[in-house]
């Protein structure tokens, strides 16, 4: 069974390193914002309204979010950009870190997600957007796939998703508004050896996406995908190695520019349009696939 434990309260204070100004007595700020209960600490961006320029960036204030694999990588970048935006955001993972403390839940347990569901809601109330972003890829050649590896992607990748979708989602629907961003890849569209079960599981929640945007559409429910290509997150790193800097990608992809922009992107990269796509500023985006790969897909 998935454990949800919410792993730390109020008044503890964290620090996100986005350039806003955190101040001591946010927890009691939240509170009053938020009416969230004192005993359950999330990420809140309550006196992060200001960005770098001292504009106001409160593009999703006051919105609830739940956002998976948020520990690292584009999830943790994506609970950074909500909290400076305004946001309160319930992140999950199944292994948080004393830097990016989250819900602990494995979403291979797809069976669980109801429970983990009831934990965000008794947390921060409903929910107004779901990003799902928690992912893992084994890499395997097809005459060594497994049912176990095959089985477990698809269940983190794709069933999931699917099933928070269906879950949240069908709330949505009867309130009238919501925003549902998956985070899938390149991968959805582009397929490379040695990725049967990533590739697959991508793919497939690149057409989920569409469904669930054209069933959704009518209620004010958008439902779109940001597909990432190369981005430096830890699943990049094989062994200890990143795989952003072995020569094959600094050959192929930089010198001879596979990437036009000719490097990879950082995490905060693709949390920009996550949040923009979250936010009620989006009114008639739906169903979309956007590839955030430094042009590598646009060439032959």
């Amino acid at each position: 069974m998935g454990k949800c434990l919410v792993n730390w309260r109020f008044p503890s204070l964290f620090m996100i390193d986005f350039g806003a100004n955190w101040v001591e007595d946010s927890a009691r700020n939240f509170r009053a914002f938020g009416n969230v209960p004192p005993e359950t600490i999330l990420y809140c961006g309550v006196n992060s309204w200001f960005d770098k320029g001292g504009v106001m960036a409160n593009l999703l204030a006051g919105k609830r979010a739940l956002v998976t694999g948020s520990a690292s990588g584009i999830g943790a970048a994506i609970v950074a950009e909500f909290v400076a935006q305004g946001a309160i955001v319930f992140g999950v993972d199944k292994n948080p870190s004393a830097h990016q403390p989250s819900t602990q839940f494995d979403l291979s347990d797809v069976e669980s997600l109801p429970e983990l569901v009831a934990s965000a809601e008794r947390a921060i109330g409903e929910i107004d957007i779901l990003v799902n972003c928690a992912g893992m890829a084994i890499g395997e050649f097809i005459p060594d796939l497994t049912w176990e590896a095959y089985d477990k992607t698809l269940r983190v990748n794709l069933h999931s998703p699917v099933f928070l979708m269906k879950y949240l989602g069908s709330k949505m629907v009867k309130r009238g508004y919501g925003r549902i961003i998956n985070i899938t890849s390149v991968h959805g569209q582009y397929s490379e050896e040695k990725a049967m079960s990533y590739d697959v599981s991508k793919g497939g929640l690149n057409s989920a996406t569409r469904t669930a945007a054209l069933e959704f559409a009518p209620h004010d429910v958008l439902v779109n995908a940001i597909a990432p290509g190369f981005t430096d997150t830890p699943i990049s790193i094989t062994n200890g190695v990143s795989e952003l800097e072995s020569e094959w990608f600094k050959t192929v992809y930089v010198k001879y520019a596979k990437i036009p922009q000719r490097r990879a992107a950082q995490p905060w990269e693709q949390a920009k349009h996550v949040a923009w796509l979250s936010s009620s500023e989006n009114t008639y985006c739906t169903g979309q696939v956007l590839l955030v790969d430094g042009g590598m897909s646009a060439r032959f």
